[in-house]
């Protein structure tokens, strides 16, 4: 694998059918992603054509890990938030080719979202991730601290409750106090 490069993505035809396949590839391998398998390929381009216009209204930052041309990796940062919440924002649809697994990726891309995060003046960060298969092992790694746990909030893909966990991280100016 070469160095893995990480960069906002936009709103092109080539780049939706990547994270459309991503989207796809993930779902099939059980990924908690919000969708169930099989799915649809019609149904992973509408959620990335909306995701991608949030993008272009500066809602949210879609983060491409390119490896090479390979799209290796996709993690999204809500940043839409009521005006009582400026110093916030949300982690979501962190993904990993399953080729790419166990390489870096997603701490790579969890680094660069903080970092983002950090230039919009962001103190505090959230995320959930399933209970079974999801990715809480990283986010610890990362200093990410759980604030408990939802039982049977959602299907895993191919059927059966997971409950979800909820983690938080204070970032940028707020990280020292």
């Amino acid at each position: 694998m070469s160095a893995i490069e990480i960069q906002p993505l936009a709103a092109a035809p080539q780049i939706r059918a990547m994270l459309s396949e991503i989207l796809i590839e993930v779902v099939a391998h059980g990924g908690s992603v919000s969708f169930m398998h099989p799915l649809a390929p019609e149904r992973a381009d509408a959620f990335w054509d909306a995701a991608l216009a949030a993008a272009a209204r500066d809602a949210r930052i879609i983060l491409g890990a390119w490896d090479g041309e390979v799209l290796a990796g996709t993690v999204t940062l809500l940043l839409d938030w009521p005006p009582n919440q400026p110093h916030r924002a949300e982690i979501a649809k962190l993904m990993t080719r399953p080729s790419h697994r166990g390489r870096g990726v997603a701490a790579a891309l969890m680094r660069a979202a903080e970092a983002q995060a950090v230039q919009r003046a962001r103190t505090l960060l959230v995320l959930d991730t399933a209970t079974e298969g999801g990715a809480a092992g990283l986010y610890e790694r990362l200093g990410w601290s759980l604030a408990g746990e939802i039982p049977d909030f959602a299907l895993k893909p191919h059927g059966g409750l997971t409950g979800t966990l909820i983690y938080w991280k204070r970032i940028g100016a707020k990280q020292a106090e």
